[in-house]
């Protein structure tokens, strides 16, 4: 993959539409659970409003995306076809130079994921049943710090 943009831009009203395919690659068509398109669509461009995504993109479009609203990391999402280039860790650590700290959670089962996070210097430090959580399956909470690192 050549061309890939090197700084995370934030994503506007328009972006909305290429943020929802890729997030519905790894959630409705991969056979996760959903809330609904009309939901997913407004809670997209809700998020998009409030400057909480933000993406890299390549010569194809829209690469990948985080959703962050300060620490809080809402969703992490590479395009397949973008997958190994270090699109995700850059989105990282582009939110890693803005704050202090970053928080997630990620289902238990999701080995890849974990894999990845623990990588890039996240800590498990909780892990739940799946109360409170859309799939209600077995979670984890993931944190990084910047402190505990230095």
């Amino acid at each position: 993959m050549t061309g890939a943009a090197q700084t995370p831009v934030r994503a506007r009203v328009w972006h909305v539409p290429m943020l929802l395919s890729i997030l519905w690659i790894h959630t409705r068509f991969a056979g996760g659970v959903g809330r609904g398109w009309l939901t997913d669509a407004q809670l997209m461009a809700q998020v998009v409003l409030r400057g909480w995504v933000r993406f890299l993109q390549d010569e194809k479009g829209i690469a990948g995306f985080i959703i962050r609203d300060a620490s809080r990391v809402h969703g992490l999402y590479v395009h397949p076809r973008a997958q190994g280039y270090g699109i995700g860790r850059r989105l990282l650590n582009d939110a890693k130079t803005q704050v202090g700290r970053l928080e997630l959670w990620t289902l238990q089962s999701n080995h890849l994921a974990r894999a990845f996070y623990l990588a890039q210097g996240f800590a498990e430090v909780a892990h739940t049943s799946g109360e409170g959580n859309d799939e209600g399956l077995p979670d984890v909470q993931l944190v990084w710090e910047k402190e505990r690192l230095a």
